[in-house]
């Protein structure tokens, strides 16, 4: 299928496209890498009235390392941030989870902005945010609101960005001195969405562990650290609360066995 008939605006800058959403709202798409947006074009799945390409906006297209948290705009590629020198030092957790994201050529089109504001539950990206508690800043013309990963993300597809509003950057946290960070996930094929994705924060005061692919959202847990019996029982009950279905991709039931196995190897490896 083709998508249905829309009109194309360029933009030059985030104040353009801000006001583009203002006046079209619910009938307007950002584009920036397209990788998640022409899929549900060409499926007529969504048929908006206009498409906004930022893709060439330079202010939206910068990574700015804060001293709290490296701030990726909405023009800006998965490449970029992936290939960006010290990025391992910055956010481990982001190094880790780069490689299982699709192929090199949709990461050199696609963006970071742009995976979080899909908000797919199997999706990388999503997932690091939320285990590292990062943040969204959401703009429209009455100014800006920055909200955490957990109150942006709202369910399948969903979030609680609104019709007027342009995903501007997000945030991932620096790593903290004494913290460790791990990625693991099982998918179909390399490059694939997880069937089960694990991302993983651990100091000496808790273990932080989110799980994509099985709820309808990145979902996080955090408790004391354990090993053991307690960990097994942990993750046990973990794998339980996660509510998992079957689907096409595979059974509820291996998907808590992938929960309980992965995050015991991934946990152990990083306590």
């Amino acid at each position: 299928m083709k998508p249905a008939p829309f009109d194309y605006i360029q933009v030059e800058c985030a104040d353009e496209a801000v006001a583009l959403l203002a006046e079209y709202g619910e009938e307007a798409r950002i584009l920036a890498g397209g990788q998640s947006l022409m899929p549900i074009l060409n499926m007529r799945l969504a048929q908006p009235r206009v498409l906004i390409d930022i893709a060439r906006t330079a202010d939206l297209a910068q990574v700015r390392a804060d001293s709290d948290a490296l701030a990726v705009g909405a023009a800006v590629t998965q490449a970029t941030v992936e290939r960006r020198t010290g990025l391992m030092r910055e956010v481990p957790l982001l190094a880790q989870a780069f490689p299982h994201l699709g192929h090199f050529q949709t990461r050199n089109r696609g963006t970071v902005c742009g995976s979080v504001a899909h908000a797919d539950p199997s999706a990388e990206l999503p997932l690091c945010l939320a285990v590292l508690g990062g943040e969204v800043v959401l703009r429209s013309s009455a100014g800006r609101r920055s909200l955490n990963a957990e109150a942006f993300f709202q369910g399948l597809l969903s979030t609680a960005r609104q019709s007027n509003e342009l995903v501007e950057e997000v945030r991932f946290p620096r790593a903290r001195d004494g913290a460790r960070y791990g990625f693991l996930e099982v998918a179909m094929r390399h490059g694939d969405f997880a069937i089960v994705a694990l991302a993983a924060m651990v100091d000496q005061a808790q273990i932080r562990i989110g799980i994509g692919g099985v709820a309808d959202r990145p979902w996080v847990e955090s408790f004391v650290p354990m090993t053991g019996s307690d960990l097994d029982e942990a993750l046990n009950q973990l794998a339980w609360d996660l509510g998992a279905r079957d689907d096409q991709h595979a059974s509820a039931a291996y998907r808590r066995h992938l929960v309980r196995t992965l995050g015991r190897k991934l946990l152990e490896g990083l306590q």
